[in-house]
């Protein structure tokens, strides 16, 4: 019995600084991410940035950090992290030509707002479709045409020539 109580207490002095270290790594990394989220946020408004892109920059900035974070604290705790990095690279590339459609509209749309070819209350034309550009998403850019919504995808409008015919309301 006093074998097995002098091997929890030798465990529990290796483990107990290591759980703490991962728990400071965690709270340190979470809080940081809060601050650039913030630092992004404030300096996006100052530069008046669009909201949608401003909010997909600060959230990507924030799981990023807290993903290096959970990284950092299983390094600390002993985890190999290497193969744990290499077995996420492997998971990002399948993912990413799974969904490249989505992401090509995604960034197409990331690009268009931050470039600006046209904004809502402009008149558009691309690929026989013609109206007022109501919204400008990151997956879509809404049209008003004859009474009808029209969606078109962020990566046609970025790849295909636009005609603006009008500014609209800016």
């Amino acid at each position: 019995m006093e074998n097995l109580v002098q091997y929890l207490l030798d465990e529990a002095s290796l483990w107990v600084p290591r759980v703490i270290g991962v728990a400071v790594i965690l709270v340190v990394f979470f809080i940081l991410s809060k601050i650039v989220n913030g630092i992004i946020t404030r300096t996006a408004e100052r530069l008046d940035f669009d909201r949608n892109l401003t909010s997909i920059l600060a959230r990507t900035s924030s799981i990023t950090l807290i993903i290096f974070g959970l990284v950092t604290a299983l390094g600390t705790l002993g985890v190999n992290v290497s193969a744990l990095v290499a077995g996420l690279g492997l998971t990002g590339f399948a993912l990413g030509f799974a969904l490249r459609d989505s992401i090509s509209n995604l960034l197409s749309g990331v690009l268009i707002l931050l470039y600006r070819p046209f904004m809502t209350g402009n008149r558009i034309r691309i690929s026989g479709y013609e109206g007022t550009v109501i919204s400008i998403d990151l997956r879509y850019t809404e049209l008003e045409s004859d009474g009808n919504k029209v969606l078109i995808p962020n990566s046609k409008l970025f790849t295909d020539p636009v005609t603006v015919l009008s500014s609209g309301n800016r």
